[in-house]
């Protein structure tokens, strides 16, 4: 009994003891820290994806897309070129199939953003490309940052100097790149005179790795109408390439639309339905037309209805 007293007295003064020691350690306030300790406060801003169209399996540069900084459109664009530059800092999130363009070791010297139009200066690294890559590395460029909201051109200049030549083709460059510029061009004219163009995105389907890949086609102009033409080339049963594929039924017709400001409203017979009780459309089949004619239209929406009846939006900004 009296050992049991003992011990108990024993254990409530060692508690007392350890409840007195980690008092007097753990300081009164805030202020008791280690106050010359400095301490380094970053802000983070969160990511966005973005498009970039890097050079795919077959030759093709493919839309696809990458984790960038959305603080403004300049962060977006260091993102980009980093993306689209062999070896850069972004390599490790690079879509598996894809490949990067621009020359190993490439910086930024100088980027500027005024009135919707971005100037990007390189270091001399850039002219490294290699000759039949160079038209390529232009597109990319062109197509990845103008896809940026906000911006609707670029100029590129190299040690501080304008880039008015390709540097080994020395093939003349536009003072401003669009995306008129084109991309994965074909050339289907009979004679030089009265060129016209219109791109077409198809869709590729690499082990259920579904991406878009856009084909800018010259013609001679046959004075239609590009929304038609657009349209009946990817509801044609002959498809450009094999590995080019378009779900546009060849039966489904375009019977009008009406384009405003930044939208187009197309209004198609039933067929373009994939399940008429549920009235839906494939997401390829939205696609491929959203992106074919907001590119060629310089449009932000295309609203898609069936015999007069709205029944889906496809829209730029909530690709963003």
């Amino acid at each position: 009994m009296l050992k049991r007293m003992m011990i108990r007295k024993i254990m409530v003064a060692t508690s007392i003891v350890l409840v007195m020691l980690m008092l007097y350690l753990i300081p009164a306030n805030k202020e008791d820290i280690d106050l010359n300790k400095k301490q380094k406060l970053e802000y983070v801003y969160p990511n966005d994806l973005e498009a970039i169209y890097l050079l795919d399996k077959n030759n093709y540069l493919s839309r696809t897309k990458i984790s960038v900084n959305n603080k403004n459109e300049v962060s977006k664009a260091i993102d980009l070129i980093e993306g689209l530059t062999i070896s850069g800092k972004k390599k490790d999130i690079i879509p598996n199939g894809f490949k990067s363009l621009l020359p190993e070791d490439t910086k930024v010297l100088n980027i500027k953003f005024d009135n919707n139009i971005l100037t990007i200066d390189f270091s001399s690294e850039f002219n490294n490309i290699k000759e039949d890559s160079e038209k390529k590395v232009i597109e990319a460029l062109t197509y990845t940052l103008t896809s940026i909201n906000g911006i609707d051109k670029i100029e590129i200049c190299v040690d501080g100097k304008k880039l008015t030549n390709l540097p080994n083709s020395k093939i003349k460059l536009p003072d401003y790149l669009d995306k008129n510029y084109g991309i994965n061009k074909k050339y289907e004219f009979s004679s030089l005179s009265d060129i016209d163009s219109y791109t077409v995105y198809y869709v590729f389907n690499d082990n259920n790795q579904v991406y878009y890949t856009p084909v800018t086609k010259y013609v001679n102009n046959q004075k239609q109408d590009k929304v038609k033409i657009i349209i009946d080339e990817l509801s044609t049963s002959l498809l450009y390439e094999s590995n080019l594929m378009s779900y546009l039924d060849a039966n489904v017709k375009l019977l009008d639309y009406e384009l405003t400001d930044k939208t187009i409203k197309l209004n198609f017979n039933d067929l373009i339905l994939s399940d008429i009780a549920n009235n839906l459309i494939l997401e390829e089949v939205m696609y491929t037309i959203g992106l074919s004619l907001c590119d060629e239209l310089n449009i932000d929406e295309v609203i898609f209805e069936v015999n007069n009846q709205e029944i889906s939006t496809f829209s730029l900004k909530s690709l963003d």
